[in-house]
């Protein structure tokens, strides 16, 4: 598991879920875990297919900031999103990427970890569930949050359409950590 305070970047384009995942994680840290958390967010000039981020601090005491110059943990969905970013990541933090999107690394992470969440949610059936994967991977590989807090807190925040591939989608991601034994070792 990750050391607090934990300094997340979560960054791709418009309409990938990376702002509802900053969410999740928030409110699942908060809500579920007793933990505290502050988010911010940006997006780029267009809302889907643009640029988007969002930054999260989690920690188990108060928080002076909304803002981290250097972050412990990226999770990059595009290209172009993680080459904004990268240079805000520790090289001894953690690098989540989607290499079917993100497929030019430019600086070397300690823990990097490849999880190709869009071909994963495709095969479920959804695209869209990509950023589910990632959350339930991240859940069962680095421990951010538990599996079971962030399955509340999807049934309480997000749209029951969407809920049962959501959750396959997470239970994917969790897999994915599992059977290729993927976890974060300091």
């Amino acid at each position: 598991m990750m050391k607090y305070p934990q300094r997340i970047t979560l960054c791709g384009m418009g309409g990938q879920g990376i702002i509802l995942s900053a969410v999740l994680l928030g409110t699942t840290a908060v809500t579920k875990a007793n933990k505290y958390a502050v988010q911010t967010q940006s997006y780029g000039s267009e809302a889907r297919g643009g640029q988007c981020q969002a930054e999260l601090i989690i920690d188990e005491k108060p928080i002076n900031s909304p803002v981290a110059q250097t972050k412990d943990l990226m999770l990059a969905m595009f290209q172009e999103a993680y080459s904004k970013y990268i240079d805000v990541l520790d090289p001894d933090g953690v690098l989540v990427y989607d290499p079917g999107l993100v497929t030019s690394l430019t600086k070397e992470i300690k823990h990097s970890y490849a999880v190709p969440a869009t071909q994963i949610a495709v095969d479920l059936g959804s695209r869209m569930s990509a950023n589910m994967v990632m959350l339930g991977f991240m859940s069962e590989a680095l421990g951010i949050v538990s599996k079971e807090d962030l399955v509340a807190t999807i049934k309480d925040n997000t749209n029951a359409r969407f809920l049962e591939m959501n959750l396959k989608a997470v239970d994917a991601g969790i897999d994915y950590a599992k059977e290729h034994n993927l976890y974060y070792k300091d």
